[in-house]
C-alpha cells in the first residue's frame, strides 16, 4: 500500500483553503453574498474580514489551520493502512 506524505498533504490542503479564503474575502468586498460566509469565518480566524489586511489575515489562519489538519489526515491515513 502507498503511504500519504503528511508534509506534501498538509500543504495542499493549506494552499487550497487559503485559495477559497482568499476568493470569499475578495468576492465579500464587491458583493453581499459572500459576506456570511466570512463573518462565520472571522469567529475562527481572529482578525479576517471584508479588508485587504482582514483577507491577507484569513489567508494565514486559513492555510495554517488546513495544514494541521492534512498533516494529521496524512497520518491517521497511514496508521490505518498499516
Amino acid at each position: 500500500m502507498n503511504k500519504l506524505s503528511p508534509r506534501a498533504c498538509g500543504l495542499a490542503f493549506g494552499i487550497l483553503w487559503s485559495a477559497g479564503v482568499m476568493m470569499m474575502g475578495l468576492v465579500s468586498i464587491v458583493s453581499p453574498w459572500a459576506r456570511p460566509f466570512v463573518n462565520v469565518l472571522s469567529v475562527m480566524y481572529v482578525g479576517y474580514s471584508s479588508s485587504v489586511s482582514g483577507i491577507f489575515i484569513g489567508i494565514l489562519w486559513g492555510f495554517v489551520d488546513a495544514f494541521i489538519g492534512g498533516w494529521v489526515f496524512a497520518w491517521l491515513y497511514n496508521k490505518f493502512v498499516k
